[in-house]
């Protein structure tokens, strides 16, 4: 289950991701943009939309498991879902905003952040666990004395590994305004594969929510790559170089 750690853990971590990706945002785009009030709208319009996501999520994948928890329903939200519906509302608050130039790149970097926080909240606190396995030196053990697989820090090692290729390609000038469509479609493959080791709910067979939602994550993802490399012109690139079309 992708139930929230304790307060005292969890609450602390999420409010430091805030404030450090707010502040990674506002370094990142107010040197390429004269300080656009805008772009302060969309990073909230994206937190927003992930908060909401992830909720969404978390009640399609396993609400139904939990429905007599009331604490679980509560607190439950997941990754998979902050993303897509911080990358809807983006979309929506940039179209309301009439802001016209590409922000996944800056997301692309911002994203991976946060959930680098969140995902060490998840180790200090045991939640999220993966499935049970033999004790090796890789593996965790809860707080029950069972040895699990190390979920929460290969997602953490993901995102770690992600941030780094989002730097380098940043500074390479890789893959300009497709950074976080490419997050998207790594997200999506490596939650799909993982989830077979993660300690969750199953929908049929050996897929559970997480499986689906992860799928369409990938194909969103190469939708919208395809779309964006056939919108852009050579001449353009996204924000943190200079003005293009959409996100």
């Amino acid at each position: 289950m992708n139930e929230a750690p304790p307060l005292n853990v969890y609450g602390m971590l999420m409010l430091a991701g805030i404030l450090l990706t707010a502040w990674v945002w506002g370094r990142i785009t107010g040197k390429e943009t004269q300080h656009d009030s805008r772009l302060t709208w969309v990073y909230f319009c994206g937190l927003f939309g992930a908060l909401l996501g992830a909720k969404l999520a978390f009640l399609f994948a396993e609400g139904w498991f939990y429905r007599d928890n009331w604490i679980a329903l509560l607190s439950g939200r997941s990754i998979t879902g902050g993303l897509l519906g911080g990358y809807l509302a983006v979309e929506i608050g940039k179209k309301y905003l009439k802001y016209p130039h590409t922000t996944g790149d800056v997301f692309a970097i911002v994203a991976p952040i946060g959930l680098i926080l969140g995902r060490i909240g998840c180790i200090f606190a045991g939640c999220c666990p993966g499935s049970v396995c033999e004790a090796s030196w890789w593996t965790m053990t809860d707080g029950q004395g069972i040895t699990r697989w190390p979920a929460a820090p290969v997602e953490l090692l993901f995102n770690v590994v992600f941030l780094i290729w989002a730097i380098v390609a940043t500074r390479c000038d890789w893959q300009k305004g497709n950074r976080f469509h490419i997050y998207l479609i790594a997200y999506g493959l490596f939650r799909f594969g993982h989830e077979f080791l993660r300690d969750g709910p199953r929908m049929t067979g050996a897929l559970g929510g997480y499986h689906f939602i992860a799928l369409f994550m990938i194909a969103f993802g190469v939708l919208r790559f395809l779309q964006r490399k056939q919108q852009m012109n050579p001449g353009e690139v996204s924000l943190t170089v200079t003005n293009t079309a959409s996100t």
